[in-house]
């Protein structure tokens, strides 16, 4: 395949949501563990959360549970019911996740991830679902001083992949991510999971689709290749 009229020469991707099914389960967790310590988190605020890195979304939870030592306790039931009801299994993969990856590295085009998540948790997380080979580089949220939708993250994934910004595409499911590849000066797809379109960034955005599968109609215009079925 010529990739001479291709929009794009790299991808970069987020990982919670997008490449893997974890957003459910790890809100699942979240919403159990506050309701048993009688802490108001709603849907709502929850939702606002993803996509915030670790430092952002403990602000944000601080204040709904209004006690460091609650809260801290909360983080560690939460891990101890992912371990309980996940062990060693890692999320499930998300559809076309795989074929996309593959098709893009047969293609030799650089690909990274830029994550809110910690970069150790997010290496973890790959390499249990056997993606993390996929990627020549990871960005966490822990290496970054502002976490999305500020443009930080992004702007160390095309760095470390030695890309130009407006040569990139992002692949994101949550709107602060779509705003932080947006500022940074990137293209984006936005794949919702949890949180539906908003009009703040549904407009700005290269597409809008249902799952990755649906990128493999767009492949041959945005990276000049084609996804096996």
């Amino acid at each position: 395949m010529g990739g001479t009229t291709a929009a794009y020469a790299a991808a970069v991707f987020d990982m919670d949501g997008l490449l893997l099914d974890s957003e459910r389960p790890v809100r699942d967790a979240w919403m159990q563990v506050a309701a048993d310590a009688g802490v108001a988190l709603t849907p709502a605020a929850y939702l606002d959360l993803i996509g915030r890195n670790h430092r952002d979304s403990t602000l944000r939870l601080r204040a709904i549970f209004g006690d460091d030592a609650l809260l801290a306790d909360a983080r560690r039931r939460v891990e101890r019911l992912l371990a309980e009801r996940f062990g060693e299994r890692p999320f499930d993969v998300k559809p076309g996740a795989r074929r996309l990856l593959q098709a893009l590295r047969d293609a030799r085009i650089p690909r990274a991830v830029a994550s809110s998540t910690h970069r150790a948790e997010i290496e973890r997380r790959l390499a249990r679902a056997d993606l993390l080979d996929f990627f020549q580089a990871v960005c966490g949220g822990d290496e970054v001083t502002h976490g999305k939708p500020a443009p930080d993250i992004y702007l160390l994934a095309v760095t470390r992949l030695g890309v130009a910004a407006p040569t990139t595409l992002a692949f994101e499911d949550s709107g602060h991510g779509a705003l932080a590849a947006i500022a940074a000066g990137l293209g984006v797809v936005v794949v919702p999971d949890l949180k539906p379109p908003e009009p703040a960034w549904q407009s700005r955005s290269v597409a809008v689709l249902d799952s990755l599968e649906a990128a493999a109609a767009y492949s041959a215009a945005w990276f000049g290749i084609e996804v096996a079925g």
